[in-house]
């Protein structure tokens, strides 16, 4: 809580809700266990659990993905951390005020991530060729990015997956910044698992 109070002020009503967000695969499950060893109090509900793909967990929140039709679960979320994928960030409300981190990684990596994760289902990996699918998110990030760059209530960290893998420290202490500083950032360096970075660009 104190370290809530330092990073936003106020009472618990007038925090924003801290959004990671990107397309799936991007590393937003990665962020969202930094910013929880960073100090933060994430919303998850563990429905979900760790498999082969996320062996640390996916950190999701199942009413998330019920926008716009379900917005109620937002008040419980100011202060807090909640994973929205980047396709649903155009249903939250101008109500409440959202910093959102913003995970960016190689394409081509998100694709193979992806298709990893099909195999591993039994799923069909040809339903969509990969350029077609490439265009498809491309055309997505750029229409949600001008959507973000529009909304008076919403602040947005740009954040390369890609390159945290490289220069965490760097980054870690963008992250920090962004949210008003305070985060334990060392604790956030010993996330980060090139281990675990298995679709890397060629």
């Amino acid at each position: 809580m104190k370290l809530l109070k330092k990073l936003f002020g106020g009472e618990s009503n007038e925090k924003p809700v801290i959004i990671v967000s990107g397309l799936p695969r991007s590393g937003t499950s990665m962020m969202m266990k930094m910013v929880e060893a960073g100090g933060l109090a994430v919303l998850i509900d563990n429905i979900r659990t760790a498999d082969d793909d996320n062996p640390k967990g996916y950190y999701e929140y199942e009413r998330v993905k019920q926008l716009p039709q379900d917005t109620d679960w937002l008040p419980e979320a100011r202060g807090r951390v909640v994973k929205i994928i980047s396709m649903l960030l155009q249903h939250l409300p101008d109500t409440y005020r959202f910093k959102v981190l913003f995970m960016r990684r190689e394409i081509n990596e998100i694709l193979a991530s992806q298709r990893q994760m099909l195999i591993r289902r039994g799923e069909a990996t040809d339903k969509v060729a990969d350029e077609q699918m490439a265009e498809m998110y491309a055309g997505h990030i750029r229409k949600i990015e001008a959507w973000l760059a529009e909304q008076k209530n919403i602040d947005v960290l740009y954040v390369d997956y890609n390159d945290v893998l490289q220069n965490g420290a760097a980054w870690i202490e963008k992250i920090n910044a962004f949210l008003g500083g305070g985060l334990a950032v060392d604790k956030m360096q010993e996330v980060i698992d090139l281990s675990l970075y298995r679709q890397r660009k060629e």
